[in-house]
């Protein structure tokens, strides 16, 4: 059974910083695309960013392109998705997301969650 643990989140003002983390667990992980939504209250649930294992596929939503970036440790069996510049829009639930294949930018696309974790950042 695949679990997805996200950690990291928390409160921080405009311009800081945060990394989330998801920790993976349950089966092997190596054909499979890791992604983080985010979810703000009263709105959808809206892609962030997304990778493959082997670190060689990105990918972001155009609104945190050169502010977030996203790598696996295949060591830990973590993802993190490191936030800077973050701004008071960024602020969501932010959840962790697996799928088997590769991409996927839809919250449709993935079968697995975690139980997300609050980001707030403050103006």
């Amino acid at each position: 059974q695949v679990q997805l643990v996200e950690s990291g989140g928390g409160l921080v003002q405009a311009g800081g910083s945060l990394r989330l983390s998801c920790a993976a667990s349950g089966r092997s992980f190596s054909s499979y695309t890791m992604g983080w939504f985010r979810q703000a209250p009263g709105k959808e649930r809206d892609f962030v960013a997304a990778i493959n294992w082997s670190g060689s596929r990105a990918y972001f939503a155009d609104s945190v392109k050169g502010r977030f970036t996203i790598a696996p440790d295949n060591a830990k069996n973590t993802v993190y998705l490191q936030m800077n510049s973050l701004k008071p829009e960024d602020t969501a639930v932010y959840y962790c997301a697996a799928r088997r294949g590769i991409g996927g930018i839809k919250s449709t696309d993935y079968e697995n969650w975690g139980q997300g974790t609050q980001v707030t950042v403050s103006s």
